[in-house]
């Protein structure tokens, strides 16, 4: 769905004033936060609050937040889930898309700023509290992803739902204990999975014969080639033929079907890795793609075990 609310993003800020969010992006990229401000600011004067807008200034906690500038970041976040807070009184939150990636942003940047200030509990207690909130939303497999991130390391994995599946049955992570297991989540529009593909592949053919399981967790997105929407079983036959058309070298791969794994996982990134030692523990959670050699030292430390 996030990928459909992008595109959908990008279209309607070539039509319309509301390109505020690409403009603040391109500013904030272009390192100039004097231009995204002036851009807020004016944008500000003809518009109300409006869901463009929060996106554009949760743009504005993120940029000071990779700048190490703490207090500016939280403010930016809290100016951001204070009036995202005001629309929700007469809306849902998934209505459209800015909104979500908006209060999404700000919930994530306040409780990496609590972590960078060395409050850990304080940033658990935010996203657990925040979960508890918006776990029937889109926004809770982002929540989840920031909670693993300071949690899930040195945890029991989360169990993967295995009713479908492409592929051979999943076996049961309770029942693989005693080989590590790495979890490739996935999905079908994702060009940065298709890079991590061939490293994957390497690696399980390195490491499968020291006992490494490999499992490709994906899900539906409701849509399929191009973006059109498409029932369940469309899609899952358009997943199958991308999994055996740009993964040839991962066949034989189990790839369990669902949202809960997902969501339990807060694989809002994709790809995202996850390693478990051979207690079946989590030894690595990446979001987002891993080179080879990281990626194999992990994996060499976890089959050493």
């Amino acid at each position: 769905m996030l990928v459909r609310w992008t595109t959908f993003i990008l279209l309607f800020s070539s039509l319309s004033f509301a390109g505020i969010v690409q403009e603040v992006q391109s500013a904030v990229y272009g390192g100039n936060l004097e231009l995204a401000e002036t851009e807020l600011q004016d944008y500000r004067a003809h518009h109300a609050a409006d869901p463009e807008y929060l996106e554009a200034l949760s743009w504005m906690a993120r940029a000071q937040l990779m700048a190490k500038q703490l207090g500016a970041a939280e403010t930016y976040a809290t100016q951001t889930e204070n009036m995202a807070l005001q629309l929700l009184q007469k809306r849902s939150l998934d209505a459209e898309p800015h909104l979500p990636l908006a209060l999404g942003a700000a919930l994530e940047v306040k409780a990496q700023v609590l972590a960078a200030r060395g409050q850990q509990a304080q940033a658990i207690a935010l996203l657990r509290k925040s979960i508890a909130t918006y776990s029937a939303t889109s926004i809770k497999p982002r929540l989840q992803k920031n909670l693993n991130l300071l949690t899930l390391t040195g945890t029991a994995a989360p169990a993967l739902r295995e009713t479908d599946f492409l592929g051979s049955k999943p076996t049961p992570l309770a029942q693989l204990k005693g080989m590590p297991v790495l979890l490739f989540f996935w999905a079908h529009w994702c060009g940065d999975c298709k890079a991590e593909g061939p490293v994957i592949a390497q690696l399980r053919s390195e490491f499968g014969p020291k006992g490494l399981a490999v499992f490709a967790p994906t899900q539906l997105y409701g849509y399929a080639a191009r973006g059109e929407d498409a029932t369940p079983q469309a899609e899952r036959t358009y997943i199958e033929q991308v999994w055996q058309h740009f993964y040839p070298a991962l066949q034989g791969v189990p790839v369990p079907i669902s949202k809960e794994n997902f969501s339990n996982y807060g694989a809002s990134t994709t790809p995202t890795l996850v390693l478990l030692d051979r207690q079946g523990k989590v030894a690595l959670y990446h979001p987002g793609v891993m080179q080879y050699q990281d990626l194999r030292s992990a994996i060499q430390q976890a089959v050493g075990n």
